[in-house]
């Protein structure tokens, strides 16, 4: 489907979103590692205390923190230059905080000169941080107009240049989105969680094809990402951070030379199948 007065795909605007979380989770809960059966983990009390009890009051320090003093400070300089800045520091505590080492495969065979839209899995609120911390270069990421409410972290999205998607109102994104075209074409990489939204059971759901309009719009190359264990480390309806080593697996490139708008479901199908292998590996 197509929103005929702009040509922008509908899909497009269905973004994943960060909105805040509850806990129902029991005393003590099992968490099986994908692509692991059998290795089942048990988290009690102790785990969950220190969760509530240490990382989160850091984590959102850090946030309250590093949002007062980055905006102000953007003022003097290229703002989405030092917002991006502060946003890898903030990401590197955080990680560093929740004992969560990442290990990163394939990256180091990527052109980063070049502008790509990376396409990730996204299994948890932790993905950002990730990203922030182990992708060595500037880029852009698209946000529902939500997160804008939201007191500094709003400040900071707006501020940083990031792509506004109004899922409600998908006419009032149009220049967000031209703006992310304008930046693809002039080398700013772009981060798309092509699910659209996190995954509820650390499986990759299906791909949304409407989200790979820019890539085929810029000519740029599809790099798919598959984040692991980060489902585990942080799922979807809990603060209880579960510490773990975790994974970026970077895949070759796919090419959206000569596509057109008609080629989003064969583009998303062959990004889908090249992110479940690497996020299915063993």
């Amino acid at each position: 489907m197509v929103c005929a007065s702009n040509n922008l795909p509908v899909e497009f605007f269905k973004t994943s979103s960060t909105e805040l979380e509850t806990d129902p989770e029991p005393a003590t809960e099992k968490i099986e590692a994908i692509g692991a059966p059998g290795r089942v983990r048990k988290y009690g009390w102790l785990s969950r205390l220190r969760s509530y009890v240490i990382f989160d009051p850091l984590i959102w320090l850090y946030t309250v923190v590093f949002g007062l003093v980055s905006i102000p400070a953007s003022f003097f300089g290229d703002p989405e230059r030092i917002l991006h800045g502060f946003a890898r520091w903030w990401s590197w505590l955080i990680m560093k905080t929740i004992f969560s080492p990442v290990k990163v495969t394939g990256l180091e065979k990527i052109d980063t000169a070049v502008a790509h839209v990376y396409a990730v899995n996204h299994g948890s609120a932790l993905d950002i941080p990730v990203l922030y911390v182990h992708l060595p270069f500037q880029f852009r990421i698209a946000f529902k107009k939500e997160l804008l409410s939201y007191p500094i972290i709003g400040w900071h999205l707006k501020r940083s240049g990031q792509i506004c998607i109004d899922q409600q109102r998908p006419s009032a994104s149009i220049g967000s989105v031209r703006s992310a075209l304008k930046s693809l074409k002039s080398k700013m990489p772009l981060v798309i969680f092509p699910e659209g939204g996190r995954s509820d059971d650390g499986q990759i759901k299906p791909l949304m094809p409407g989200a790979f309009f820019l890539a085929i719009k810029a000519q740029v190359d599809i790099v798919p990402v598959a984040l692991v264990g980060t489902f585990e480390l942080l799922p979807m309806n809990t603060y209880h951070i579960k510490p773990r080593p975790l994974e970026m697996r970077v895949g070759a490139p796919i090419s959206t030379a000569g596509l057109k708008g008609h080629d989003m479901d064969a583009l998303a199908a062959r990004v889908q199948k090249a992110i479940e292998e690497l996020y299915y590996a063993k």
